[in-house]
């Protein structure tokens, strides 16, 4: 009876013991496990057996990647150009056992890791490369990262810098520059459609020299467009050939009227001169006056040797 007595409370202490040394981890699970203090080996997943009354304990390890949002940081380029950038880190457990006995806190250690390397890579680099070339960028930050983070067996899957914050200043200096590059695309585009539309010009006008029938045909396609638009006047050019001989028989009448006014102006600087004067270097110059004269005639004679010109002459 003392011994049935007796072996109740054991059995009992023995099921309950039985029954908590049982251990179900999920398959992303795996469970750290110290005999006594000492680390034996990572279990799971499934059902796994645990020495009861506390001789072996075990820590549970997530091994989904976590995505890190890194806080804003504000830093300055190599260009002094003070930037304000936030990324998101990926990363997972890669080792438990590391995990657990390399590092107290594994989340927090990587968080401020990944805060100061985004820092120190952002200050290494232009704000042109920064915003062009973010790519690169994110690989450079995830390798420093996952080398920083492998001893403490954590494997760093990706960084991406979600958003760039400039100053206000730098904003309105860059629409500026785009809006500085929009228009000399838009002179160049307008530069080469004039090129294209002159080259086209003398195609049409190499085909209208060799047929003038089509310069008519032309005037009256223009005559058609203008009737379209419903105005009261009508434009018809007249062909310039029409005047050519009006404009050289003025262009003449010019020429005799400048040829008599040098010829009078010469006679009378001539005659205007003193007795016993020297004439001859005035005579020379109204005779080219009146010899370069268009249409002109010369009227000086050239003067004798040893006889003084007659005045008028």
């Amino acid at each position: 009876m003392e011994l049935s007595a007796l072996l109740i409370p054991l059995a009992v202490a023995g099921g309950l013991g039985l029954i908590t040394s049982l251990r179900i981890l999920f398959e992303y699970e795996r469970g750290v496990v110290f005999r006594l203090g000492k680390l034996t080996r990572a279990k799971g997943p499934g059902l796994i057996f645990l020495v009861p009354f506390g001789v072996e304990r075990m820590r549970k390890m997530d091994l989904r990647i976590v995505a890190l949002d890194i806080a804003p940081q504000d830093t300055i380029t190599k260009d002094n150009v003070s930037v304000r950038v936030n990324a998101v880190v990926y990363f997972r457990v890669a080792d438990p056992t590391k995990a657990v006995i390399e590092i107290e806190d594994y989340y927090f250690a990587t968080s401020q890791l990944a805060q100061t390397t985004l820092r120190s890579v952002i200050g290494q680099s232009e704000l042109d490369e920064l915003l062009a070339e973010r790519e690169r960028i994110n690989e450079v930050v995830r390798g420093i990262i996952d080398e920083g983070t492998d001893q403490w067996g954590i494997e760093v899957t990706g960084v991406e810098i979600k958003d760039i914050d400039l100053p206000q200043e730098m904003k309105r200096a860059m629409a500026k520059q785009a809006e500085a590059e929009r228009e000399r695309r838009a002179k160049v585009i307008a530069a080469e459609g004039e090129y294209q539309a002159s080259t086209k010009l003398v195609m049409a006008a190499e085909v209208i020299q060799k047929f003038p029938v089509a310069m008519q045909l032309r005037f009256l396609q223009t005559v058609v467009e203008v009737a379209a638009e419903n105005n009261s006047t009508t434009l018809f050019p007249i062909p310039i050939e029409l005047f050519r001989p009006l404009l050289q028989r003025v262009d003449s009448a010019d020429q005799e009227a400048t040829a008599r006014a040098l010829k009078a102006a010469a006679e009378t600087m001539v005659d205007a001169l003193p007795e016993g004067a020297d004439r001859a270097t005035l005579e020379n110059t109204a005779r080219r006056l009146v010899g370069l004269a268009p249409g002109g005639t010369k009227t000086v004679e050239p003067a004798r040797a040893g006889e003084d010109p007659e005045p008028g002459d």
